[in-house]
């Protein structure tokens, strides 16, 4: 009996044990959830951008303008669930309240459930007035298919009463039935609230179609603007600004490709009137938004969290170009396809060319930056390597010269120097640039490995505003009058950052490096 008992009592012991370990487990669970991914997952070395949008997986390309209700930014974009075995584009749907940080709202308009194929690029707008009769505070989206009547590209009208979580074709028939020309795609609404009416432009070879309706459903011709020397458009855009003299200007936006006379691949654009019917520019030759290499199919978009919607707007492109648009080492990753940051974009009267758009990158990006680190005077002759690495950071100065031929800053270099991308200006060669030519990048063909744009170097100073991530790099030059955005393919643990001057002395002043952590 005593055997027994004893047995019994070590028996109840190994149980209540058990028990209280299984409670402790429990407890720590409850209070230590486990996270989605493991350590090692944490910490494997990634491509994929640390305050970048990037797509989930697959394939994203054009941006569709971003809406602003029930306080967020929705914002569409071109997604191939299918890539790259087959193409196709379907619009895939995100939400932001800072224009930061992006939540995955899943495919809104699917591909190939109707006969007129995939969804291409197109624009939504809400329907506050319900003049298109689904209902008030609709969304209406103008889509261009290559529909089954011989792959013409005609526009298509998707209608969404969910919010825009999910769009429903409103007829297999166009809107817009193709005029008889090859491209013709992009469409792009606004509200004309002067006039009381929808304007539409549209992409038509080299020339912008700008078209009126009152219910978004019939539309009419009104006028055609012309471009040159620019080659094919894409992706037009139109919207009005106060500059910041105080007068008002229409402006005229469109993703376009001067390479071929030495200019950037980017989006040109006008200023000047719209009288209701056409578009009068008050130059025939374009500004550009952009002179990297990847700044393409932008869209700009109105603040919707201000009352003022003409002081200032948003904008933010496709980081790619169709020349490598398939070369990059996220491929590895299971994705392909990154947007530039959104920037802030305001009119400025200047001296020698009028209206100009200046840009700058968007202040909620400052609520991801983790470390800063600033440094007093430095006078560079030569290199002078700078006692902070990083791959994801804005980096500001303000650099000065008397007699110089080249100065800048080499970002992320290899440990031995050989490896860099350099941001400068060229004194000898009045111009700014960025070159990426000694480092890993997507051209092959070496053509386009420098973007630069006119400096006036006998200002003997210039402001930089530098944003690097895993895969890119945008410069904004004094104030963003001058931008660049190009992608980088760096080895990873490429991440020195050196001053240099070449032909005597510069002065860096004000170095601040602000750090961002995925």
């Amino acid at each position: 009996m005593k055997n027994i008992a004893s047995k019994s009592i070590w028996i109840r012991s190994i149980v209540v044990i058990v028990g209280l370990s299984i409670l402790i487990a429990i407890g720590w669970s409850l209070y230590h959830p486990v996270k989605s991914e493991s350590l090692e997952t944490q910490k494997r070395p990634t491509y994929r951008a640390s305050y970048h949008f990037t797509v989930p997986d697959k394939w994203k390309n054009d941006p569709q303008r971003p809406i602003y209700f029930d306080g967020e930014y929705h914002y569409y974009y071109l997604y191939n669930r299918d890539y790259p075995q087959k193409n196709g584009t379907e619009w895939r749907h995100a939400t932001s309240t800072d224009l930061v940080h992006w939540k995955d709202e899943g495919v809104a308009i699917p591909k190939y459930t109707n006969p007129n194929g995939d969804p291409w690029s197109g624009s939504v707008v809400i329907d506050d007035n319900n003049t298109a009769g689904f209902g008030k505070g609709a969304l209406v989206a103008i889509v261009t298919q290559p529909s089954a009547d011989g792959g013409k590209q005609e526009q298509f009208l998707w209608y969404s009463t969910d919010k825009g979580k999910t769009f429903t074709s409103y007829r297999d028939t166009p809107v817009m039935s193709n005029p008889g020309t090859k491209d013709f795609r992009d469409p792009k609404i606004i509200r004309d609230i002067q006039r009381n009416q929808w304007v539409m432009v549209m992409a038509e070879g080299t020339k912008i179609g700008l078209y009126e309706s009152d219910n978004l459903k019939d539309w009419r011709y009104t006028s055609s603007f012309q471009t040159e020397n620019i080659g094919l458009v894409e992706c037009p855009d139109l919207y009005r600004m106060r500059a910041d003299d105080g007068t008002y200007q229409w402006i005229l936006g469109v993703s376009a490709n001067s390479k071929s006379t030495g200019g950037p691949n980017t989006y040109a654009y006008w200023t000047g009137d719209f009288n209701g019917e056409a578009f009068l520019p008050d130059r025939s030759e374009p500004e550009w938004l952009d002179y990297g290499f990847d700044w393409y199919g932008a869209v700009t978009f109105e603040d919707g969290k201000d009352k003022d919607q003409y002081s200032h707007r948003y904008a933010l492109a496709w980081m790619n170009n169709w020349d490598y648009a398939n070369n990059t080492p996220t491929l590895k990753e299971g994705f392909n396809g990154m947007d530039s940051i959104v920037r802030q974009i305001r009119l400025k009267h200047t001296a020698d060319v009028g209206y100009r758009l200046i840009s700058q990158p968007v202040k909620t990006l400052e609520r991801v930056q983790t470390s800063t680190e600033s440094f007093g005077q430095i006078k560079v002759e030569g290199f002078h390597p700078l006692p902070v690495a990083g791959d994801a950071y804005q980096l500001e100065a303000d650099v000065s010269w008397s007699t110089i031929k080249n100065t800048g800053l080499r970002l992320r270099e290899s440990a031995d120097g050989k490896r860099h991308v350099d941001v400068g200006v060229s004194v000898d060669g009045q111009y700014s640039y960025v070159n990426r030519a000694n480092t890993g990048q997507p051209d092959q063909s070496g053509k386009y490995v420098e973007s630069k744009a006119p400096f006036d170097a006998n200002k003997k100073k210039v402001h930089l505003n530098i944003l690097v991530d895993k895969t890119s790099i945008e410069v904004f030059v004094d104030g963003g009058e001058v931008a660049y955005s190009s992608l980088i393919f760096p080895r990873l643990e490429d991440q020195k950052i050196t001053l240099f001057s070449d032909g005597g002395p510069a002065i860096f002043n004000n170095v601040v490096v602000k750090h961002f952590n995925r």
